[in-house]
């Protein structure tokens, strides 16, 4: 066993380098795991940062000095959030209140619905059943309304909490644009010089999970415009809202499409019943997500992604229940580092692979 033990560990951990990768690896995860709710402004603003990183090197790339292409990159990052804090989130927020006060009819024309189930199949669904799914229905729509009438106090209780959010990552994220030269070099400074690996698997996830980053956010936008726009030509209700969900889907791979499917069809039924409109919304929505998967998807991540779709989704499941929507958002390029890694790696010889070579030779003797 202590031959194993030996011979794993120096064909893996024999090389300074490959113990300098190991370290830095562990103590990243170890500060997202441990401290990730106490940095979490600075983590996000790091982040923000990273993505808006491209513009200002596209600057500097045009003879703008950094202070300057950093500030204006930042001007209109704030700009475009407050846009999207005037005039997004109020209707937003007014459409979300606008369905939750049609849910109880909803739930109403759900139940009518489910009645006559009993009357058309007798033979498959008893009245009893019926019963049952109904007041589980209710009960799940009880403890959904609790849960947002508790988020919704315990936003009120973290309202200012929130507001020093609001003003401390936009500071962070100007100072790590403007800065970041000088950041990374006294970062670099507590490293060894013999780094050569660890900046290797550096530079190829780099422009790896930039791309990712950047080209999901673009998808993101243009799923939801094109959601937005067909659905509001159709006359969908709370089209903004519905879109929106849309959009955000695409983050997970493969599942969020799916999900997103019942909302707009439970909001197309009861708007319309089985009608025409009704099929359009569905063959509509059944478009755009053709398109975003064999259209928009390959164009933008054709060089960044090439896993497997069960890693894709384990991906997602793993780094999704350690931090969140951030996890979520950048598993799959969390997972091409782990696969780069995996590839990097080096491997020396095993100088005790004659030793056990030999024992096994005498366990078959």
């Amino acid at each position: 066993m202590i031959s194993f033990l030996q011979s794993w560990y120096y064909r893996h951990f024999s090389d300074p380098q490959v113990a300098l990768l190991a370290v830095l690896l562990l103590t990243g995860f170890a500060v997202m795991f441990f401290a990730g709710q106490i940095l979490a402004p600075l983590l996000a603003a790091i982040v923000i940062a990273y993505l808006l990183d491209g513009a200002v090197a596209w600057a500097e790339g045009r003879g703008i000095p950094r202070w300057l292409g950093a500030t204006l990159v930042f001007l209109v990052f704030v700009g475009v959030m407050l846009a999207i804090l005037i005039w997004m989130v109020p209707l937003l927020f007014k459409q979300a209140t606008q369905f939750f006060t049609e849910v109880p009819n909803m739930a109403n024309k759900g139940q009518q619905l489910l009645m006559q189930l009993p009357e058309r199949y007798p033979t498959i669904i008893t009245e009893d059943d019926v019963v049952a799914v109904i007041s589980q229905i209710r009960s799940e729509l009880a403890n959904v309304g609790q849960t947002v009438l508790s988020v919704s106090v315990a936003s009120v209780i973290n309202l200012i909490t929130v507001l020093v959010y609001m003003v401390l990552v936009p500071v962070l994220i100007f100072f790590l644009l403007k800065d970041k030269p000088k950041l990374l070099r006294w970062i670099t400074g507590f490293l060894p010089h013999d780094r050569q690996l660890a900046l290797q698997v550096w530079q190829e996830m780099n422009a790896k999970i930039a791309s990712y980053a950047r080209g999901k956010l673009l998808e993101i936008i243009l799923v939801w415009f094109v959601t937005y726009v067909t659905f509001l030509i159709l006359g969908l209700n709370y089209a903004l809202l519905l879109s929106f969900i849309v959009g955000l889907s695409v983050i997970v791979p493969y599942v969020g499409a799916a999900v997103v499917t019942v909302p707009i069809a439970m909001i197309a039924y009861f708007q319309w019943g089985i009608s025409p409109p009704f099929g359009w919304v569905l063959l509509a929505y059944g478009i755009i997500q053709f398109l975003d998967g064999n259209v928009l998807v390959p164009l933008l991540f054709s060089e960044v992604v090439n896993l497997h779709p069960i890693a894709i989704i384990a991906a997602v499941l793993l780094f999704g229940g350690l931090w969140g929507l951030w996890g979520v958002f950048f598993a799959i390029p969390l997972a091409t580092l782990v696969q780069a890694v995996i590839n990097a790696w080096p491997k020396n010889e095993d100088p005790f692979a004659d030793t056990v070579d030999d024992l096994a030779e005498t366990a078959d003797q």
